[in-house]
Formats: structure tokens, sequence, C-alpha cells
């Protein structure tokens, strides 16, 4: 962990606000999601086809088209959060609305006297990878660290004189020097020695975080596929990822001893951080039918190269009872009222997927299939994702991230996602069951993380209309921290909790 303090020790240096390893993760760890046949079968992708969304998993699914189709995935997510932080537990939940795959795919039989390519298939369409849309809120008492120790140790480190404590941080320990909630420590003839927090850790705070999070991880993808022989399906699809993210967080810590002569009562950090971003990516599939019954499939995703321009508006109100009573200070008055902004890009992780299908009556006629089971297994290299400056000129945010990159590397690790699925058809109607384990992207074994799925749903196909129903019930596990110091180990809440997605694809063939 110690690349990961020293990132955050060099903060101050990339306006306080700057890309983090837990920026990277929202571009990376994230469950499957698509049409509601696709989630009810618990994402199995890799290899069946037929589907829309095989584009954004395995364009060579997409080879198995020979009509024309359009689809609409409405969909609704229900979170139900649950923190427990030094011992006290917290429940909170969030609804949102959600989607799945909308788009729409040609599909062109081809003369077979001609050539041995039976069809080809072109699509269009959009998936959410994911939904941002959330609530964490979690809090408890702490006598061991205070979120005030990074404005400490960043003026420290930097041997900051009180001008540079009071202009050099705006989103951060000027904000807190300016509100008295950091003060100096000074000699006999009035020289500073140092910095001191007027939180009394000793004898404990209350601490309290919440943060409201919006938006999500869209893919637009242009897919490609041809059928060889109905034997070899190749496909590719051109990907434009879309992120909009925002934040609005609210830090506190209060006295836990009421002491009204010790120089503190409370202090509350808030904070306004939006982020957006846009880039360019490639998937790449194959599937190939050894024997009648089997599909084997293979796909890969290139990391996507991406541009993210973010904002933050960032506020400190303390009171320090006698010593400065209360005080309020933010970004905006020491920015000229503007936000702070950066731009800098991103290359996220490489990821692969390996599948296999077994096909009750495996034929062209998908008519007359009966059933299927499939399984996925993905790996995804959580630890390749890099950051990189958006002005080469700017050395200063190129060397903060080099640490920032160098501490992806030690932070995260590469890890296998495993999903299984199946359909049982009875005519016009369809029954479908699955279930997925999505591994921890962190390398440090005490952060405990996983994300298991279990999935259902109905369908209804006849005369060239579909309607699919599914739900997706995730059981999350994962760690939130407030703040992390350089000195001293990090306290964090873990996450537990579910989150129920109820989706509805419907369909025309045409």
């Amino acid at each position: 962990m110690k690349k990961y303090i020293l990132f955050i020790s060099l903060l101050s240096c990339a306006q306080a606000f700057a890309q983090s390893p837990d920026e990277a993760l929202r571009t990376a760890w994230y469950t499957q999601n698509g049409s509601a046949r696709n989630m009810a079968t618990g994402g199995v992708m890799g290899s069946l086809g037929g589907d829309i969304t095989a584009a954004h998993v395995n364009p060579a699914g997409l080879g198995l088209f020979k009509t024309n189709e359009f689809v609409f995935t409405p969909g609704f997510n229900l979170n139900n959060n649950k923190f427990n932080f030094r011992g006290k537990d917290t429940a909170v939940s969030k609804n949102s609305f959600n989607y799945g795959t909308i788009g729409i795919v040609f599909g062109t039989p081809h003369n077979t006297n001609e050539s041995k390519w039976v069809s080809t298939a072109f699509s269009i369409s959009v998936n959410q990878l994911a939904n941002y849309n959330n609530h964490v809120q979690f809090s408890g008492y702490n006598n061991f660290s205070s979120f005030t120790e990074q404005y400490l140790e960043e003026l420290v480190r930097d041997r900051a004189d009180t001008n540079a404590a009071l202009s050099n941080y705006i989103f951060g320990s000027s904000l807190a020097f300016r509100t008295f909630l950091v003060d100096t420590i000074r000699g006999t003839s009035g020289e500073v020695l140092g910095y001191q927090s007027m939180v009394p850790i000793s004898t404990g705070v209350n601490q309290s975080y919440s943060a409201t999070t919006r938006g999500g991880f869209h893919d637009i993808a242009f897919g490609f596929a041809g059928n060889l022989a109905d034997k070899l399906y190749l496909g590719g699809s051109i990907d434009i990822p879309v992120v909009s993210y925002q934040r609005d967080l609210t830090y506190s810590e209060t006295d836990a001893t009421n002491n009204p002569n010790n120089n503190f009562q409370s202090f509350t950090y808030t904070e306004k951080f939006k982020s957006t971003g846009i880039g360019l990516g490639l998937k790449l599939g194959l599937i190939y039918k050894p024997q009648e019954f089997w599909r084997i499939g293979f796909a890969i995703h290139t990391p996507q190269l991406m541009s993210f321009k973010d904002q933050i508006r960032s506020a400190i109100t303390a009171n320090t009872e006698s010593y400065a009573g209360i005080r309020t200070e933010t970004s905006d008055n020491l920015n000229s009222g503007n936000a702070g902004q950066r731009e800098y890009s991103m290359i996220t992780p490489w990821r692969a997927i390996a599948s296999a299908s077994y096909v009750f009556r495996e034929v062209k006629d998908t008519r007359k299939q009966r059933a299927f089971i499939s399984a996925d297994i993905e790996y995804v290299n959580y630890r390749g994702s890099r950051f990189y400056a958006g002005n080469s000129e700017d050395a200063v945010a190129k060397d903060y991230l080099k640490v920032v990159n160098s501490t992806i590397k030690d932070y995260y690790k590469g890890n296998l996602n495993f999903r299984l699925g199946g359909e049982l058809k009875f005519n016009t109607l369809m029954f479908r069951l699955g279930g997925a384990f999505y591994g921890s992207p962190y390398a440090d074994k005490e952060l405990k993380a996983n994300r298991i799925l279990a999935t259902g749903g109905l369908g209804y196909r006849n005369h060239g209309m579909f309607i699919d129903l599914a739900y997706s019930h995730a059981f999350n596990k994962d760690v939130v921290f407030p703040y992390r110091l350089n000195d001293k180990p990090d306290t964090f809440s873990a996450q537990g909790g579910s989150r129920g997605t109820i989706v509805m694809t419907v369909g025309f063939k045409f």
C-alpha cells in the first residue's frame, strides 16, 4: 500500500482532486448488462449469439442473424446498501431507472451457390455497462484517525509557509487552514514550527460520510459479423464508450465528548464532483461449431482510449468554539467563482472471454431448438488501467500520474468472472435461469469484495414480435474509504447489501 499512500501525498500538486485508483475501477468492475434474455441467463453471451447484446460481448454472435431486428430494453434498479463502519451498521436504499441494449440489427442472407458465406449482419446499438445512481452512507466513532490528518501530511511534507497554506491548496488544505480547522504551531519567536489539527482525536470524534452518485457508463457499438457455412462465425465491433459521473459528497466530524472548552465542536466538508468522458475501443470474436450441438466462443476486448474532463467545487465549515468560532471557506472564493478543472486521458483494462454452449436440437431453424445451457469465463486485467496528462508539458501532472499508475499496478490484480445460464423453450414461451460470480479486483486480501448474481426470466416469441422479462439480484461486497493517510493504517467501511435489476426487452423482426 506504500505507493498508494505516496500518490495521496502528491495530491495537492495535481489540484487535490485528480485521478486515483478508485476512479479507474468505475470503468472496469461491473456486472453484465444487456437485453432481458441476456440478463435472465446470467449474462452468458460469449458463444450463444442471436442476440443484439452480442455486439457488446462477442460480436461474432451477430453472425447468427439472417433477418432484421429492432430491440428496446428499459429497466429499473433497486439498490439496498448495507455498511459497517467501525462496528456501526447503516442501511440505505436508492432506486433508479436503468436500460439495457437498445438498437437495430440488419441480417442479410447470401446465395450459397456463389459464396461460402451464408449471411452477414450489421448492428448499431447502445448498452449501459454500469449504472452509477447510488447512495453511500455510513457513520461511526473513531479515536484513531481524522479526515484532517491528510491536510497535515500535505502541509508538513511541502514545508508550506503560511502564504502557501492560505492559497496553494484551494480544494483541501487551504480551506482547512482558513477555517482554523488546521493551524500553525509556532515557536517562542513566532516562527512556524509545523501544523496541528484542532480535532481531538485521542478523545474521539463521530464521523459521518454521505455520497450521492449519478450517471452511467454507456457503450455505443457498431458491429459486423459473417457466417461461414453455419459453422464458423467471425465478428467485430467499433465501440464508443461514454461516461457521465457526478458525486455530491458530505463528510463531517463532531466532537464525541461535547466538551465546550477543547476548541472543537465540528466540521463539515462538502464536495461536488463531475466527470465526463468519451473514447474508442474494439471488440473481436469468433464462434465455432465443432459438432452440431456445441458452440465454442472466444472474444477479446481491447483497451479503450478515453478522454476525460473533470470539475470540482468544495467547501469546509468548521466550529472551533472559542478558538476561532464558526468559519466557512469555499473553493469558489479562492478560484474566482470557478470550478476546478482538469483534462486527462485514460486507458481501460483489456478483457478476454472464453465460452461454450450446448444447444438441444441445434438446427438452422431456431424455432425448432428446445433448450440450451451456456457458460462464460471472463478475465479482466484490472491493474491495466493507466492515466495520462492532458497537457504533455505539465510536468507536475505527469509525475503525479506516474505514481497513480504505479499504485494501480500494486493496488489491483487481474481476476476471473464466471457466468452460467440456460433456457428451456416451449413453442412460443421460454423459461430462463442463470447465475454469475465476479471476483475481487483488489490485490490486498484484507479488502473483501465480490459480486454474486442470481437471475431468471420469461420470454414470449410469436409472429416476428418478442417480449422478454428478467430479474437479476446481485449480492454485493466491497469497501469504501472515507479518506486515506500516509502515517496510519487506513480506516474503511465494509459494504454489503444487494441490487435488484428488472428489465424488459421488446423486439420486432422485419
